[in-house]
């Protein structure tokens, strides 16, 4: 069953699922992504790793969106189980990942799930945030934010959802400037603004 000893090293089956909880309305987390984010987040709490595991994943997210290579590895079913995973496990190895992070991706690898890995990691966010009480925005900009720019979303939308935010970002640079922002179910298309102190007006127009 998917537990504790999901990421044992005897080989486990995960055909016995018991169903994954929905996190929050905003943020559901079920389906595959949802059992495995689910199995993983239990055994990084009881090693008390949920912030080392946290790190781990944010290492794998950013080195896909850096990656043509490797997210070709991740979502391409013509690599076999066995080349998927000695090409990860390199990867993983070059990162500085190891222990539960790097079991887990072996087991997903093994188990032929690697394409939903990313998927994963959002649930996995999404199970955290919701302990934490935080609220998850995906904000979508057409360059790279700088850290103080990251900050004054936070405090924006901390203030307009009276929540902690946490800010997952990525890169278009197909958008004429300015924020695609989601927070939850609520998107909040501020492409054409280009002054992040707007974000507050716009949250309050999107409500």
């Amino acid at each position: 069953m998917v537990g504790a000893r999901l990421l044992a090293a005897a080989p486990i089956s995960t055909k016995k699922h018991r169903r994954a909880p929905h996190v929050s309305s905003d943020h559901p987390v079920s389906g595959v992504a949802g059992r495995y984010a689910t199995a993983l987040f239990e055994l990084a709490e009881a090693q008390g790793a949920l912030d080392a595991v946290a790190a781990d994943l944010g290492k794998i997210s950013a080195m896909l969106a850096a990656s043509e290579d490797l997210t070709r590895l991740v979502r391409s079913p013509l690599f076999s189980a066995d080349e998927q995973g000695r090409a990860f496990a390199a990867v993983l190895d070059k990162a500085g990942i190891s222990g539960l992070v790097k079991n887990f991706a072996g087991l997903v690898i093994k188990n032929r799930r690697l394409f939903v890995l990313p998927a994963m990691i959002l649930a996995y966010g999404a199970i955290l945030a919701h302990k934490r009480g935080e609220v998850t925005a995906q904000v979508t900009s057409a360059h790279a934010l700088g850290d103080a720019q990251v900050e004054g979303l936070k405090a924006a939308l901390k203030t307009a959802t009276g929540r902690d935010v946490k800010i997952d970002t990525k890169v278009d640079a197909g958008l004429l400037g300015g924020l695609i922002v989601k927070v939850g179910s609520r998107m909040i298309d501020s492409s054409l603004r280009t002054k992040l102190n707007s974000l507050k007006i716009a949250m309050k127009e999107a409500s």
